[in-house]
């Protein structure tokens, strides 16, 4: 296919029409650009419509007076147009000056060329332009590359990563969601230059390294580029060919890695737990006398990895609280036990426990095929279980109980301590049916518990 215009018709949401008509009235260019157009070729659903202009940011200023329009990088030449409750980033035609930070051009100029814009941009897929009066614009093969599923830099790929290095993650990111390939001489370049993401905040390589993780072809990924995502997680490169030699694993330790994070949902807490759960092995592995290899302790090894790698990465508490907790028991038994569930329940809650459900599964599924079937239904069973309980609504946390702190100071509890161990006690026995759940029975016990102050 010849690059430069192609005549093609694409969609285009109705407020996006009115600032490109808008634009062309006032005697501008006007293109949907990027990602939006990238995502209508391959027929997914754009998350977001980004337009450039010819059009200088004061006179977009001017186009749009009736509308809200917010000043986002106006300095860069980008504003925020807001029609029926929708923002469109709106940016002139520019060209990038040097970027001696390696994250961002140290200055910007205002340009009249499409092509010259299109030039500044990351990747040929994410260069590409469209209106319906000129049709698809692509000067740089972004739309071949997109047949060919390939992620290629615009020019040369060295330049396009020195100014930028977070581009480095943002290539595997488009391999990964798009299930694409990274073209020979962006991969090499890419790899040669992976140093220079240590220039990078964390948070930026965080957001990109989630979608990395969430995406459909996040496998041959994680094999292929492993030397470049060990600089933001150096552990990994330890587990990079590490033999198991244990019957239970006939995969290395990061290919056991890789196959847990694909076979686990797309759910981000789950396929971060994936990405650690086995990752201090390497330094825990033991060779017993028959040469079969153990890894005692690497529940909370890898646990305590986890913790200091998402807080380096500037995770919020909660997640890196969740991961840790799932890393560290992702190896514990679970038996298909009413009594037991219900225990494992108020531990975790029903949400966060469907989760290690979820990481159980998906670590079998990277294990022996041949030894795993077992393990497999007995998970099956355990998840029949929860949804029972839960469906018959079944005690198993603080709140279910049929009483509270309220009432057991109706009965003569001081405030304090002894209300909490009284409750905790309370909800174990039900959890046992050792009591029924009523609240007649559970305030008879309790005030059986005060009045012969049986120590709590």
């Amino acid at each position: 296919m010849p690059y430069g215009k192609v005549a093609i018709a694409l969609y285009i949401p109705k407020s996006a029409q009115l600032i490109i008509d808008r634009l062309e009235c006032s005697g501008f260019e006007a293109y949907l650009v990027g990602g939006c157009v990238r995502d209508s070729l391959l027929g997914l659903q754009p998350e977001d419509y980004d337009i450039c202009t010819s059009a200088p940011p004061r006179q977009i200023l001017e186009c749009f007076k009736d509308y809200t329009v917010i000043e986002t990088g106006i300095k860069h030449g980008t504003v925020t147009v807001v029609i029926e409750g929708k923002s469109f980033e709106v940016t002139t035609f520019r060209a990038d000056g040097t970027y001696s930070d390696n994250r961002r051009p140290d200055s910007v100029t205002f340009v009249k060329s499409l092509k010259e814009d299109l030039a500044r941009r990351d990747f040929t897929i994410n260069a590409l332009a469209f209106n319906s009066r000129v049709g698809l614009v692509d000067y740089f093969g972004g739309r071949n590359d997109l047949d060919r599923q390939l992620v290629r830099c615009v020019g040369n790929p060295r330049e396009r990563f020195q100014e930028d290095a977070l581009r480095i993650i943002r290539a595997l990111r488009f391999c990964s969601t798009l299930n694409f390939n990274l073209e020979p001489e962006t991969f090499r370049a890419a790899v040669e230059l992976k140093s220079l993401l240590k220039y990078i905040a964390n948070e930026r390589i965080s957001s990109e390294f989630n979608k990395l993780l969430l995406g459909k072809g996040v496998k041959p990924v994680l094999l292929n580029c492993h030397e470049i995502l060990s600089v933001i997680i150096p552990e990994i490169s330890q587990m990079i060919g590490f033999i198991q030699n244990n019957p239970w694993h006939h995969l290395n330790v990061w290919e056991h890695t890789a196959q847990t994070v694909t076979s686990a949902p797309p759910d981000l807490i789950v396929r971060l737990t994936m990405l650690f759960h086995d990752m201090a092995k390497p330094k825990c592995y033991t060779v017993d006398s028959k040469g079969i290899g153990h890894f005692k302790g690497h529940q909370k090894a890898s646990a305590e990895i986890a913790q200091k790698r998402l807080r380096q990465l500037r995770y919020d508490n909660k997640t890196i609280e969740l991961v840790t907790k799932l890393v560290l028991y992702h190896d514990d038994e679970i038996i298909a036990d009413e009594k037991h569930i219900k225990r494992w329940l108020s531990r975790f809650g029903e949400e966060n426990f469907r989760r290690l459900i979820e990481v159980k599964r998906a670590d079998r599924l990277g294990q022996n095929p041949h030894k795993v079937s077992d393990s497999l239904k007995a998970l099956g069973r355990i998840l029949e279980m929860l949804d029972q309980i839960i469906k018959e609504g079944k005690c198993f946390r603080l709140r279910d109980l049929a009483i509270n702190g309220h009432d057991l100071i109706a009965i003569g509890f001081k405030e304090g301590r002894d209300i909490g161990i009284c409750l905790n006690e309370l909800l174990n026995l039900v959890m046992e049916d050792k009591l029924p759940n009523e609240k007649k029975v559970l305030l008879e016990y309790a005030e059986n518990l005060w009045k012969n102050k049986k120590p709590l």
